[in-house]
């Protein structure tokens, strides 16, 4: 692959992109867009790793290659929709595919892997995912009714060849017959992913790869056994593409080895039978373990915008509380346990019960902080970020209750506060 420079998204609304941008040149940091997403951009200069810049450790930007962008974006999702991401973690596709959803729209990712599922939950909250919800489940093994899903990102394990520049030992580790069992799991998550498919919807399978046998031939015996149709893919703009390494296999997209970034391949199928059923409400689950909560009624909640939230309720298990997205509850079988977006904590019994917002809970700031129900503090330059983030707390009016932060009036969190200073409190 071509040498390249480090490629990040932008995580806010286009309106706020200047905002973002001003807080990363503010350390240094030069960049330039990128022409196929308009909230990606390429680093031109990286005075020190940016993932440690007050912008990623805000949740501000998600850090990933430009080639990763791609599945999300060719799947297409319109505004609304719901979708499956059956091999989701660390979260780089699904928090995108949430931004391009929407708040009305839906996410649901599995991982059956714990400690992967935790990257995967702690990425979408940095990044203010509440429009998702997560399981700790086997992709093949998902209970989901047939033709439940309009759309579904597959983006299953792989011999990873295309990273070989990151990770050149890939080669190696997976050659010759030791891709045997990737490509019959591959198989397998294609056949399932038909399965949950409604007729007319779209699945998108990429892989970050450049076997024939994980991309084309696994193409091949989608369309030869199961009921998918090829669909078509337009060529971004920034990117150079191969023709595909067999007949036949006009649409597929193969990141060529002379265009910036990782080596991908991209097939879109639409599962053959009429046009999608978008929209149809099935109510699978009424019963939670949790207890419901009225946040408008609890300690703590007056502070709260809650017109942000998506259409949705919100639950307390052990202490905590949760946003459950209303197609969630309606799309997700009782037996699968799964957990929603985390807002923050519950304290205390009857009329004393309090919530306290959890820091990355952006989501239930005002988007205009000269509108905010609570204390607010918003800071103009970086170097209160700086304090806080090292640990330091920072001078206060005394008070109760957390204090909404903005950086230039974009929302970045809550602040705790103690007597009469301030402190961030996220991991």
């Amino acid at each position: 692959m071509t040498r390249f420079g480090r490629t990040f998204r932008l995580v806010c609304d286009e309106a706020a992109a200047p905002v973002v941008e001003g807080l990363l040149r503010a350390q240094g940091f030069d960049f330039g867009p990128e022409p196929f997403y308009p909230l990606a951009r390429r680093l031109a200069h990286e005075p020190f790793p940016l993932g440690e810049s007050l912008a990623a450790r805000f949740g501000l930007i998600y850090i990933q290659d430009r080639s990763s962008m791609l599945p999300p974006l060719a799947l297409d999702p319109p505004s609304g929709a719901d979708v499956l991401d059956m091999c989701s973690a660390p979260g780089s596709k699904t928090s995108l595919l949430s931004r391009l959803v929407g708040p009305q729209g839906f996410v649901f990712a599995s991982e059956p892997s714990a400690d992967r599922l935790g990257t995967l939950r702690a990425n979408l909250r940095r990044t203010g995912s509440v429009n998702t919800a997560t399981a700790k489940a086997m992709a093949q093994d998902l209970p989901f009714e047939d033709g439940t899903w309009d759309h579904i990102q597959l983006d299953p394990p792989c011999s990873g060849w295309g990273t070989v520049e990151k990770n050149p030992k890939v080669m190696e580790v997976w050659s010759g017959s030791k891709t045997a069992p990737l490509i019959a799991l591959q198989k397998t998550l294609l056949e399932k992913a038909a399965t949950m498919l409604r007729p007319g919807g779209t699945v998108l399978y990429s892989t970050c790869t450049t076997n024939i046998e994980e991309n084309e031939k696994q193409v091949a015996w989608a369309l030869e056994t199961l009921d998918l149709a090829l669909e078509p893919l337009f060529e971004p703009e920034g990117f150079v593409f191969e023709p595909a390494h067999m007949p036949s296999m006009e649409g597929v997209l193969r990141v060529a080895e002379d265009s910036e970034g990782q080596g991908f391949f991209l097939a879109r199928f639409v599962k053959n039978g009429g046009s999608s059923a978008s929209g149809e409400v099935r109510a699978q689950k009424k019963d939670l373990p949790g207890v419901r909560l009225r946040l408008d009624r609890m300690i703590g909640g007056d502070g709260l915008d809650l017109t942000r939230l998506p259409p949705g309720e919100v639950y307390e298990f052990g202490g905590k509380a949760f946003f459950l997205h209303e197609r969630a509850l309606e799309l997700i079988p009782g037996s699968l346990r799964w957990q929603g977006f985390p807002l923050g904590k519950v304290a205390g019994k009857g009329d004393r019960v309090k919530f306290t917002p959890g820091p990355l809970a952006r989501v239930l700031l005002a988007q205009n902080p000269a509108k905010a129900a609570c204390d607010v503090l918003d800071v103009e330059d970086t170097d209160i970020l700086e304090r806080l983030l090292s640990g330091q707390s920072v001078p206060f009016k005394a008070g109760k209750g957390g204090v909404g932060f903005y950086f230039r009036g974009l929302p970045i969190g809550w602040l705790a506060r103690k007597g009469g200073r301030l402190l961030w409190s996220a991991k």
